[in-house]
């Protein structure tokens, strides 16, 4: 039996249906609050429960054999932050717990390319590139820094982890969506007039579903691999969206502190009306330098093979098509 936590969300979903279709019996964790129509047709066993509720996890990992812990509070604003440490540190140490106490075999923790902080020249960053928390712009970096730390604990203390680190994932079933989802659909929708000059390393969902499984497969105990695939600025990004749909991608070129102001009028604003702001200012702030990564090691240890991601930034924009109508 094969837990996987997360999966009505973007990742988790693709993870778990790749398991699915390589044969594994599943049992999701789904919160009492989720939509589960995102995962009708999988055929697994549904837990309700939650990452905050120790028992609910402990029940949801017994008899299992794998874990893969893809769930988290993924936004870059919220106005109780706390909620979100809850959920990715607090949540991770009980599932962290659960699988150790029933005997799991592996666990694959999905971390973030966040947790490793982005060098100073723009450089590509490898698993080794230094980090702290000191380094981490924003709660949701900070939480997930922090959630990868436990995990790391939990390997000292003899649980198989192995650890993840997806890139920016692109492609079809973004329901949320994410930040970098968000920006293909505000693109579409003719709301973004201008970029900023940053950088991200994409890579496909669908890929990311598979180097999970490739490293439950072949991965080191203790050892953590950056899933991603090609380095991008944003003004590259948006050319390849925009001949896509044969949209004008925006030519004006916004300065950084032009658009921290608007992320800090955004984000203040937010903090008045309780809605997510239209630019989040730790957004604005993580976009001072290009997070780009080299992927050599998943490459070289796990196999992991990622296809152009061209395609995937097809079918992200058809689905966003699709979704809106």
């Amino acid at each position: 039996m094969v837990l996987v936590t997360g999966a009505t969300g973007f990742v988790g979903n693709h993870v778990a249906r790749f398991l699915a279709s390589h044969g594994e019996h599943l049992r999701l964790l789904v919160r009492p609050s989720s939509d589960q129509t995102t995962v009708a047709g999988l055929d697994a066993e549904v837990v309700v429960g939650d990452l905050r509720d120790a028992a609910s996890v402990a029940m949801a990992a017994r008899g299992c054999g794998t874990v893969y812990h893809v769930a988290a509070d993924y936004r870059l604003w919220c106005r109780n932050p706390r909620q979100m440490y809850e959920a990715n540190v607090e949540g991770t140490h009980n599932v962290l717990e659960a699988a150790l106490k029933a005997g799991v075999k592996r666990f694959v923790h999905t971390s973030s390319i966040g947790t490793i902080a982005p060098s100073e020249d723009g450089s590509p960053v490898t698993e080794e590139s230094p980090s702290s928390l000191e380094m981490m712009t924003g709660d949701y970096k900070r939480s997930k820094f922090l959630a990868e730390r436990e995990a790391e604990r939990y390997a000292s203390r003899g649980l198989d982890v192995v650890i993840v680190n997806p890139t920016a994932p692109i492609g079809e079933g973004d329901f949320k969506p994410t930040p970098t989802g968000q920006i293909v659909k505000d693109f579409l929708e003719g709301r973004l007039p201008a970029y900023v000059n940053t950088g991200l390393n994409l890579v496909d969902v669908r890929d990311v579903a598979r180097g999970h499984w490739l490293a439950a497969e072949r991965g080191r105990p203790g050892e953590r691999y950056i899933l991603g695939s090609e380095n991008l600025t944003l003004r590259q990004i948006l050319a390849l969206a925009s001949a896509t749909v044969e949209r004008q991608a925006p030519r004006l070129r916004l300065p950084y502190f032009a658009a921290w102001i608007a992320g800090a009028c955004s984000t203040g604003w937010a903090r008045v009306a309780g809605t997510p702001p239209r630019v989040p200012l730790d957004g604005v702030r993580m976009s001072r330098r290009a997070m780009f990564a080299d992927c050599s090691k998943a490459r070289e240890a796990l196999g992991f093979d990622p296809a152009p991601i061209q395609p995937a930034l097809v079918r992200a924009v058809d689905w966003f098509q699709r979704s809106s109508r």
